[in-house]
């Protein structure tokens, strides 16, 4: 932690306007909308902090749509990273000192040589349960990803969090203009695509050749941005590791999460609201804990993401996702086994009441079975719904439609009692930060992670993720065959053996009593 602590304050800062002639021109990279220097370690440049948007969502843009950003002919330092938008992470001494509503700013990581072709490029959107997580978080530093593979350009992204990204207020009596309040997360995401798009040329990539890569939040938001009208012209590929549309709500959700929020807070207005400061907001979101996310509001968002993708709405593109054998214990070692699985059943009975009386059988089902052995039934089956059964319907919805899917199933462990397989503990491997490790456990074997990478990476330059033995870190082919309905094959992610195996083989998911209970959504 300590380390990690360090690393991240040796990037705090404020970027300046340059005036003169007195900076690293190899450093600097002209875009749209200034001119921007950034700094170099080892053989990658890293320039942070570049704003997407012409003005940052702060007083009366509180809760309106990002602000497309305009020509600048300014010189500007790219050397350290912007605030992070507000959020529950605490920095450096249990503060939220490095955070800010003016927060809508991207980070660009290239290598130092020219290149004769334009390089692939990655965007990373963090998770965090949409009400925490930070492009600032060291585990998101990808010098070493690039320093191992320069043949790819790194962008991360940052987007509104918690009430800030994804409150509903339409139904206030002075919210007829914050029709948008709900999604506006995933609205400054498209902005910073569409900057992306625009500039990564400058930088040297493709912005023909453009894959979304994001976990947990970060990749049910990668899920739905191919949803959105008008997105799929700013990326062609998607990777998504333990995310779906499954974290998502509807209206009625979002408006009680809203009411809640209002008798927390003592207001009754947008106008209250407004007068609120953002650090009152963040101590007062205890209260609605995992009950903050996009909005399937018909609008911006399908009313069933499923129904879409097996209309064939994301035909076109090309997915790798999976998800991790246990899930859920990265959450009860979060919150604590028992506030977790009082959290799991009340979740459950909401649910529940909504059901038709077959699904409920089901339900019951599962949960009792999952209690015979020992399990904690009612977290397993939101395990289930949230993870396991959501990767695979999309998986099988995608292929039906006629697109491709790449499915995978993590299995390492971790060294931490009761973690296991948990939700997050790929990142540092895939990462390349394995000092990072999720709950100070064990780094992963360095040649299996160099080989996750490696998948990610050709993915993103070919739309396979297969491996020649010419390129494959342990000399061996890595044949990633792609999800189909017959055979149902995924690749398992085993630190001794990476190989493919079919899904029945594995049981990834619950068919007869979970798989059909992904129609429902149990955030």
């Amino acid at each position: 932690m300590d380390e990690m602590k360090r690393k991240l304050r040796a990037h705090y800062g404020d970027n300046k306007r340059i005036v003169g002639d007195d900076y690293d021109k190899s450093l600097a990279v002209k875009c749209l909308n200034g001119t921007f220097v950034g700094k170099k370690t080892d053989n990658v440049i890293a320039y942070r902090g570049i704003p997407f948007v012409a003005r940052q969502p702060v007083g009366d843009l509180r809760w309106k749509a990002p602000v497309e950003y305009v020509p600048d002919d300014g010189i500007y330092e790219a050397y350290y990273y912007a605030k992070s938008a507000y959020g529950k992470d605490e920095f450096e001494d249990g503060s939220h000192c490095y955070q800010s509503e003016e927060c809508l700013y991207l980070n660009v990581w290239k290598t130092a040589e020219s290149a004769d072709e334009k390089k692939p490029v990655m965007i990373w959107v963090h998770g965090g349960a949409f009400e925490m997580g930070t492009t600032l978080d060291p585990m998101f530093d990808f010098v070493n990803f690039l320093n191992e593979n320069p043949d790819v350009i790194v962008v991360s992204i940052a987007y509104r969090l918690g009430v800030f990204g994804f409150f509903h207020l339409s139904h206030l009596p002075d919210g007829k203009d914050y029709q948008d309040s709900h999604n506006l997360g995933l609205m400054d995401q498209m902005m910073a695509l569409k900057w992306v798009h625009e500039n990564i040329a400058a930088f040297g990539g493709d912005p023909d050749n453009i894959t979304l890569w994001g976990e947990s939040a970060g990749a049910a938001c990668v899920t739905l941005l191919p949803l959105i009208e008008g997105s799929q012209k700013y990326f062609k590929r998607v990777i998504a590791q333990s995310g779906t549309p499954s974290l998502t709500r509807n209206p009625e959700d979002a408006i009680e999460c809203t009411n809640e929020m209002l008798e927390i807070l003592g207001c009754k207005s947008v106008e209250d609201l407004k007068k609120i400061d953002a650090k009152m907001f963040v101590e007062a979101s205890s209260a609605i804990t995992l009950k903050v996310a996009p909005e399937r509001d018909g609008k911006y968002l399908p009313l069933n993401p499923y129904d879409e993708y097996a209309k064939g709405a994301a035909k076109d593109i090309i997915f790798l996702q999976g998800c991790n054998k246990d899930e859920m214990n990265t959450f009860m070692l979060d919150h604590g086994e028992e506030a977790f699985s009082m959290w799991a059943a009340d979740r459950k009975q909401k649910r529940l009441a909504k059901l038709p009386d077959e699904d409920k059988k089901l339900v019951e089902s599962f949960c009792n079975d999952m209690n015979k052995k020992g399990l904690d039934g009612d977290i397993r089956l939101l395990e289930q719904a949230w993870f396991n059964g959501a990767l695979i319907r999309i998986s099988e919805s995608q292929t039906m439609a006629g697109g491709k899917s790449y499915t995978y199933f993590f299995t390492v462990e971790s060294s931490v009692p009761g973690l296991k397989s948990g939700h997050a503990i790929e990142l540092p491997a895939v990462c390349g930060n394995p000092e990072m490790a999720v709950g100070g456990g064990r780094a992963f074997d360095e040649t299996f992670s160099k080989t996750m990478r490696k998948m990610w990476v050709q993915f993103a330059k070919t739309g396979n993720p297969s491996l020649t033995a010419d390129i494959s870190p342990d000399g061996r082919p890595k044949e990633w065959p792609l999800y189909e309905i017959e055979n149902r094959k995924v690749m398992v992610l085993d630190e001794s053996d990476i190989h493919p195996e079919k899904e029945s083989e594995i049981n990834i998911v619950d068919w007869k009593r979970i798989y059909p209970l992904t129609e429902h959504y149990w955030l």
